[in-house]
């Protein structure tokens, strides 16, 4: 064989040799991205099972509120139906908001607040919210990172040719926490 062909097969074999480089490199991030995802369910899943006691501690002293307890009880249960981030970010906040109105009612019974068991389900709620918010972040940085990489000249032909999509961002917060406050005076 002559040195052109040598040339020539040492060239096809860098380029097959970075094919799968770029390839491993892109199932690394994306499943770096799902063992993300991962983290956020089983935070969710916690926050789901703390809510049912959470209601229930919360109708032993205010049973008159009936329609908060089946607000909360429906959020729950669109939120569990969830499949994907972007569905479970619309069901969470609904869920969000639906705790707020449940915490709202609560704020009128001082022997509730005063009640062991319902501060603890309180302070159970607001660490799981916390483990939430770190996984969230932790969650989307894999994403943003997937993304780019996906989108970066030459791993894009790498991607489009093996078929890898985007991922989704898990977003929670409401739209009124992004807008800036508004001051009067």
């Amino acid at each position: 064989m002559s040195f052109v062909t040598w040339i020539i097969i040492g060239f096809i074999v860098l380029i097959i040799g970075w094919v799968i480089s770029a390839y491993n490199e892109l199932v690394s991030l994306k499943n770096r991205t799902k063992e993300a995802w991962s983290g956020i369910d089983v935070q969710l899943k916690r926050r789901h099972n703390l809510i049912p006691n959470l209601v229930e501690t919360v109708k032993g002293y205010a049973a008159h509120e009936r329609g908060v307890f089946e607000k909360v009880t429906e959020a729950r249960a669109r939120a569990l139906a969830a499949k994907t981030p972007a569905e479970a970010g619309e069901a969470e906040r609904g869920l969000t908001g639906a705790l707020k109105t449940l915490f709202a009612v609560a704020e009128n019974y001082p022997t509730l607040r005063a009640s062991e068991n319902f501060q603890k389900l309180q302070g159970d709620l607001t660490d799981t919210e916390n483990k939430i918010q770190a996984a969230r972040r932790f969650y989307n940085g894999n994403v943003r990172d997937f993304n780019i990489k996906q989108e970066q000249f030459p791993y894009n032909l790498v991607a489009g040719l093996f078929g890898f999509k985007k991922a989704e961002f898990f977003e929670i917060e409401e739209e009124e926490e992004r807008e800036a406050p508004k001051v009067k005076f």
